[in-house]
């Protein structure tokens, strides 16, 4: 390790000791509740002068306290504070113009963004290019989740529990010869989609369209809304087809990560004394 404490990752030049603070941070968050120093250290593999160090550097700061009876530490109020913060900044709509913007220009088609209300659609923005078919959807409006690319998104991460309840509410009414319009059929579906990270709405709430969505997870992991491009079907139709699941998966998991979502821990390559 270079002696001035910096270390080289995959996305640049990262400080060890920052590193391992947030490290802890991360920890404590897992586990909740008060914690030990020799338990921190022993599970981050550090030192536990090093850890003792970290901890008490963030507890100047606020991000963590110590009690006064125990000794053990817990997150500080600092981050609650922080928390509420980026939380109320982190509107899915904001947020995700500028991806709906880049994939309007990228792959020519409209584009939605949507959320799951009271068990239906509803359309929160919505982008249409030059050579966009022009489709009878608005910002403001709602439709059926059932056989919208955005719905089955987004249907695919309820409990099953509250599927059954949507289901249950508003029916599977049919609009098109390829609705579904059986809850087992609708439900291998969902579970397509889940492994896939993509639906399909393939002419079935309207005839010649079809449309290509994926979810997009905010902070908690939680699928709280869905992207989608749609368009004739014979122009989403082979490369194009595979062009717009690329092209809406990415934005999917662009707009998700601005939102604070991490599908993955922090490598353990950082845990070194």
């Amino acid at each position: 390790m270079p002696a001035n404490g910096q270390m080289k990752t995959a996305e640049g030049t990262q400080i060890r000791s920052v590193a391992k603070a947030l490290m802890i941070i991360d920890y404590m968050a897992s586990v909740q509740g008060e914690l030990p120093l020799a338990k921190i250290a022993a599970r981050l593999g550090m030192a536990k002068s090093t850890a003792h160090g970290l901890l008490a550097t963030l507890k100047d700061f606020g991000y963590i306290e110590q009690s006064p009876f125990t000794g053990n530490y817990k997150l500080g109020m600092r981050l609650f504070e922080i928390g509420n913060i980026v939380g109320n900044s982190l509107d899915v709509r904001t947020v995700a113009v500028p991806y709906i913007q880049q994939l309007v220009g990228e792959i020519e088609e409209t584009v939605h963004l949507a959320v799951l209300d009271k068990g239906e659609v509803l359309y929160i923005d919505k982008r249409e290019s030059h050579q966009s078919l022009r489709i009878v959807s608005q910002v403001g409006m709602r439709l059926p989740a059932h056989c919208t690319g955005v719905g089955k998104a987004l249907l695919a991460y309820l409990p099953e529990s509250e599927l059954k309840r949507v289901i249950a509410a508003k029916g599977l009414p049919r609009y098109t010869k390829q609705t579904i319009t059986e809850a087992q059929k609708l439900g291998n579906e969902l579970r397509q989609v889940k492994e896939r990270g993509y639906a399909v709405d393939n002419e079935e709430i309207m005839d010649s369209l079809r449309c290509v969505a994926a979810p997009v997870f905010d902070h908690s992991g939680r699928a709280c809304a869905a992207i989608s491009v749609s368009g004739p079907v014979a122009r989403l139709a082979k490369e194009r087809f595979e062009l717009a699941v690329t092209s809406v998966t990415r934005a999917a998991a662009d707009i998700s990560a601005a939102l604070g979502y991490r599908p993955a821990a922090v490598g353990s390559d950082l845990l070194g004394t």
